[in-house]
């Protein structure tokens, strides 16, 4: 496939200021490598690298820079992941001590390694008599001093890709059973390896090419520690010729590192987003093809291993404040506005965020001290968060595998719970040739497969269309059914609220407006938001004696008020407003002029927005006809009804 040419961007001229300095710093990096291109003797160049001295030093600078690219993956791979994940006192410290031999001269470095493990150092005489190390004056000494000067590299550009991998590929992976070293080379690594495979060339060629360290610390000796820098050394006042033959060897060997890299080091814009968003640009479903088959429930054979019931009990303290009780098979789902603190209550249940704390009892176990991988709470992220090195098969199977499962059963068992949420035949995709309809499907069905004791669902049919969505939930309620744990959905669909769950718990700035069953929470909804969120108009305000007085000014008569002086919302559903051209007469105890702000569609009907002086803003919902008949247009004068026995006051 052809790329496309670049544009140049209309005006975009480089300021004459600023590109001359440039071209000078171009050529002044340049010059010297030219330098050795013209003054290499071509012709002997063979002679020059098959010398017994050359190839002597060629074969120790290699084993060198092995070793030192070894000790760097062993010792700078966890302190990479500690500067990026871990929070510790003294943190920038240890970054300076990481970047220290990058800006320190290679010298003064020889010299602070041999005051730390010659013979006269703080170690040297310890290691010497203890374990029979001279690190001085040897080939280990070499290889220490080449690991000093090359190691930060690895730890920066290491600790640079685990800081742009977000934690919650790791936190899910951990919800699913992963200890945490088994999250580290399972999902960790594998996301990183780019920038693992970057640190590590760099690496190996700074200690391919280090001179002063080695010299200082470990000496020049041939056979022992003359490497090939300081072959170049030597040659330069022998053989200047052969010198820069070699030094041409190595020139190459660095330009070729850092060709491959491709960028990766110095930043080069790439594709680099998450698999995640790129599959939430693609369509649900390509256009022409049938819909994937969703099975039911009892299409498959029951698990051999029925599901123990898992009655719930937890005290949330911190920003989220609530106790839960529930019990085996229950299914709560969670809303209330952006802020109000859903996620924090998902994360303390999972014990992953400082800001609020649970005391956490499935069944009859407390499992508030326990890691979030020994609490059998699986969790699924909005965006599902598949580990894009996994297809979705092995994503399915992860939580199995993690708990121990053998890996042909566990692969059979995923493969039906695909099969379940109708994406079995997607099972050897990764997760970047998934649409995002797809992917959460996925997600689910890795969830549900892990065989939790809680489950934790955060906007799981988000991604999906309407048709699809319908579906799903189907398909997910019979699951749920099933479930002999507790399940708690985030939603911001009121379908998806009624629908699934047994109980509706309304969260506003950390605290429980309303803990009911969802009929309940639809007639007399405690929240502004849960309110409009159901598609009702919600007026907060004081009861008076007749109704409400409404927050932004006016008078509300309902037919059964509360005590005056309360706060409480009026809750008023669209089809009960009555719009007209004319002041109303008749039976109405509430009437207001106002002003069509909006028109919009909603399935058959046509709900407006209409603006008052006199009463809060007003949602009516009206036939086609009606509109037409009325001549309704944006801007138009109106008048609106609402009759007392549709008003219905509750208290805050």
């Amino acid at each position: 496939m052809r790329r496309p040419a670049l544009r140049r961007t209309p005006g975009a001229r480089a300021p004459l200021l600023l590109t001359v300095p440039a071209l000078l710093a171009v050529a002044f990096l340049m010059l010297p490598l030219v330098g050795i291109l013209a003054r290499t003797s071509w012709g002997e160049l063979g002679d020059h690298l098959t010398a017994d001295a050359t190839t002597e030093a060629l074969r120790l600078s290699l084993l060198v820079s092995l070793w030192a690219l070894g000790l760097s993956l062993l010792l700078g791979v966890p302190l990479a992941w500690l500067l990026a994940r871990v929070p510790f006192p003294g943190k920038a410290f240890v970054r300076s001590l990481v970047l220290l031999p990058m800006v320190l001269p290679p010298t003064v470095g020889g010299v602070a390694l041999l005051l730390a493990f010659g013979r006269r150092g703080l170690l040297g005489p310890w290691l010497e008599d203890t374990f029979g190390i001279t690190l001085p004056f040897h080939t280990s000494g070499a290889v220490v001093a080449a690991t000093f000067v090359a190691m930060p590299f690895l730890v920066i550009s290491l600790e640079g890709a685990l800081g742009g991998l977000r934690p919650r590929y790791e936190e899910t992976a951990a919800s699913l059973g992963a200890s945490p070293v088994r999250v580290f080379l399972t999902v960790t690594l594998p996301m990183v390896a780019p920038g693992l495979i970057a640190g590590a060339a760099l690496t190996w060629a700074r200690a391919l090419g280090e001179f002063g360290a080695t010299i200082t610390f470990a000496g020049n000796l041939p056979g022992t520690t003359q490497t090939l820098p300081l072959q170049v050394y030597l040659l330069l006042q022998d053989s200047p010729e052969a010198a820069t033959s070699v030094s041409l060897l190595l020139l190459a060997i660095a330009m070729i590192v850092l060709i491959a890299l491709r960028g990766r080091w110095t930043g080069t814009p790439g594709d680099h987003r998450d698999p995640a968003h790129r599959a939430a640009g693609r369509p649900e479903e390509p256009a022409g093809t049938a819909p994937d088959p969703l099975l039911e429930p009892s299409a498959l054979p029951p698990d051999p291993r029925p599901s123990e019931p898992w009655p719930l009990r937890a005290d949330v303290t911190g920003f989220t404040r609530l106790a839960l009780d529930a019990g085996p098979g229950t299914t709560i789902a969670v809303v209330g506005p952006n802020g109000a603190g859903k996620t924090t209550l998902l994360r303390a249940l999972l014990g992953l965020t400082p800001r609020a704390h649970a005391v956490l009892r499935l069944g009859d176990r407390d499992v508030t001290a326990l890691p979030p991988h020994r609490r059998g709470v699986a969790w699924v992220p909005q965006d599902g968060a598949l580990f894009p090195h996994l297809s979705a098969l092995a994503n399915t199977a992860y939580g199995l595998r993690a708990h121990g499962v053998p890996r042909a059963e566990a692969r059979r068992e995923a493969q039906d719970w695909l099969d379940r949420l109708g994406v079995g035949h997607l099972a050897h995709r990764r997760p970047d040739r998934l649409s995002g309809g797809q992917a959460q499907r996925v997600a689910l069905a890795r969830a549900l497969a892990a065989r939790p004791r809680l489950l934790l669902l955060d906007e799981p049919l988000a991604a999906l269309d309407q048709t699809t969505r319908a579906r799903v939930r189907h398909t997910l309620r019979g699951h749920l059914a099933r479930f002999g744990g507790v399940c708690l959905i985030v939603t911001h669909d009121p379908v998806e609220a009624v629908s699934l769950a047994d109980r509706v718990l309304v969260l506003e700035d950390g605290r429980v407006l309303q803990d009911e069953p969802p009929a309940e929470v639809t007639r007399h909804p405690r929240s502004p938001w849960v309110a409009r969120m159901l598609g009702r108009n919600a007026w907060p305000g004081t009861t008076t004696a007749d109704g409400l007085a409404p927050e932004g000014g006016g008078r509300l008569v309902a037919a059964e008020p509360l005590p005056a002086g309360a706060p409480a919302l009026a809750v008023i559903g669209p089809e009960a407003v009555s719009v007209h051209r004319e002041r109303p007469t008749g039976s109405p105890r509430n009437v207001w002029p106002g002003t069509v702000r909006e028109i919009t569609a909603v399935g058959s009907r046509l709900r407006l927005l209409i603006t008052s002086a006199e009463a809060p803003d007003l949602v009516a919902e009206v036939t086609p006809e009606s509109a037409a008949e009325l001549g309704l247009t944006d801007g138009s004068a109106v008048w609106t009804s609402v009759k007392a026995t549709e008003a219905t006051v509750v208290p805050l």
